[in-house]
């Protein structure tokens, strides 16, 4: 096991090495190659802000208006039907856009409840086998220029939808 250790420690700076020696060996200038990547991706970075900026400022609102708590309070019924408690309502809500959000909601969650109580494993595995849809949708399919994005937006939410209902049933066992 302590070999697979070392390997992982070595892995990446082989693989950087190695990708830099076959570039000066074939005669490929690397540091300008990389300068221009950088370049590249810098102005990709720039034109995402607005976009990312947009979507955490709508979170924020939501988060400190209490509109998520007054549409976990609105849900809580068909909630608790299939086993998901008032309290990770908001998380599914927020998860669905900020990850990031999503986290400290799970982290109130744990002060509250515990990380090994049932709404503490509930969550945790929730977070892990769903996808933040609209940060995902909206930044990706941006820097890619995508326009027509056809079924992701079904198929993401069907996806997540299969994430909570794992999610209830492995927490429940």
């Amino acid at each position: 096991m302590q070999v697979l250790g070392e390997l992982s420690n070595i892995i990446i700076p082989a693989i950087i090495f190695y990708i830099v020696g076959y570039g000066l060996v074939s005669g490929v200038p690397v540091y300008e190659h990389f300068i221009k990547g950088a370049k590249d991706g810098l102005g990709t970075v720039v034109g995402l802000v607005p976009t990312l900026v947009g979507l955490l400022m709508a979170v924020g609102i939501l988060r400190s208006s209490g509109f998520l708590e007054f549409l976990a309070e609105l849900l809580k019924g068909a909630g608790e039907w299939i086993g998901i408690p008032q309290e990770v309502l908001p998380v599914i809500l927020v998860k669905m856009v900020s990850n990031s959000a999503a986290t400290g909601l799970v982290l109130d969650i744990f002060k509250n409840f515990g990380p090994d109580s049932h709404i503490g494993m509930l969550v945790s595995i929730m977070m892990s086998s769903t996808e933040t849809i609209f940060y995902t949708m909206s930044v990706y399919f941006l820097a890619a220029k995508v326009t027509k994005t056809r079924y992701t937006l079904a198929g993401a939410l069907f996806a997540t939808f299969a994430g909570i209902a794992a999610s209830v049933v492995l927490a429940g066992m």
